[in-house]
């Protein structure tokens, strides 16, 4: 497997500014447009063009039918069905699209809304929003560990750092895969996220070790199982408790290093981020400065200093 240099997201084509949308219109969002365009390739999608829907268009709705099976029919015309075609786009866009490494869909659409669609009955009532696009639920089925996100929830700090922290460990596991699999490339890969782990789910870091540890016993099933637990850790926010429970833990490997006011200094900067009197960045800038300084290679290995590129700004109001 030959990975492209630069990693591709897949994407909604009208957040980017294409005016695809049954009315004519786009949805841009900026964060994608002029953020994520510097570092990262897109791959648009609209569905409902895909499938020769064009624009502008007659809208369609979620409906749940006499079998309790949700479809994407034409709001106006109950006879147009066009379920099956949007999830012939997702299977095309999963089989012959290229190596994407995270999604970014259109929020409440029919076709691309991941969560609380609007659902009506055969009657037209409304059902509450409890459904999902067609074509996003088929992508999330067939690549239920692939990062997707959507469009709204991209402008909370917390969820927008965090989806493109899974993206970018997305990536990284597809380049261990295409490098080629092994036991030791494992345990390597689990070192370096050792801070990232332990900072979004202590439990799941510590189930993790003794999985690496056998993986030579069966080699697939362990990177199996350990990727699937590994984007389960990783799919909550850290929040404040355990992002300095692992500015603590790391704080343990300069120890034997640091100079009394050295140490004071970290530990009174690490309880001030604890406490919500700074932010993440002062006590980790702190703290690679130290690892750099002693040349602590353990932590300077580590993927907590830098998970995403730094003029994404994702930690700033973390």
């Amino acid at each position: 497997m030959t990975l492209p240099e630069k990693l591709t997201l897949g994407i909604s084509s009208c957040l980017l500014g294409q005016e695809v949308r049954y009315d004519g219109g786009h949805k841009n969002l900026p964060f994608a447009s002029k953020e994520l365009s510097r570092h990262f390739d897109f791959y648009p999608v609209c569905p409902e063009m895909a499938i020769g829907l064009g624009t502008p268009r007659p809208t369609l709705r979620v409906v749940k039918d006499d079998n309790d099976e949700l479809r994407v029919r034409g709001s106006e015309d109950n006879t147009v069905d066009v379920t099956e075609a949007l999830i012939a786009v997702a299977d095309a866009t999963v089989n012959n699209g290229p190596y994407i490494s995270g999604y970014v869909v259109c929020a409440k659409s029919p076709s691309c809304g991941m969560e609380r669609v609007p659902v009506f009955n055969e009657k037209g009532n409304s059902l509450g929003k409890i459904g999902a696009g067609a074509f996003a639920a088929r992508l999330m089925k067939l690549q239920p560990l692939l990062p997707i996100e959507e469009n709204g929830r991209l402008n909370d700090p917390l969820l927008r750092e965090n989806f493109v922290l899974r993206v970018i460990a997305y990536r990284r596991w597809q380049e261990l895969n295409a490098e080629g699999l092994s036991a030791a490339a494992l345990q390597d890969f689990h070192r370096r996220h050792k801070f990232l782990l332990l900072a979004h789910n202590q439990s799941i870091y510590r189930e993790l070790g003794p999985l690496v540890a056998n993986a030579s016993d069966d080699l697939e099933a362990a990177a199996e199982e350990y990727f699937t637990r590994f984007m389960g850790a990783l799919a909550k926010p850290a929040d404040r408790f355990n992002h300095s429970n692992s500015l603590m833990h790391m704080q343990g490997f300069l120890k034997e290093h640091l100079e009394s006011e050295e140490r004071q200094d970290l530990s009174d900067q690490i309880e001030k981020y604890r406490t919500g009197l700074l932010p993440l960045l002062v006590p980790l800038a702190l703290l690679q400065r130290y690892a750099q300084k002693y040349q602590v290679d353990y932590l300077l290995d580590q993927f907590y200093f830098q998970p995403y590129p730094e003029d994404l700004r994702l930690r700033y109001g973390l």
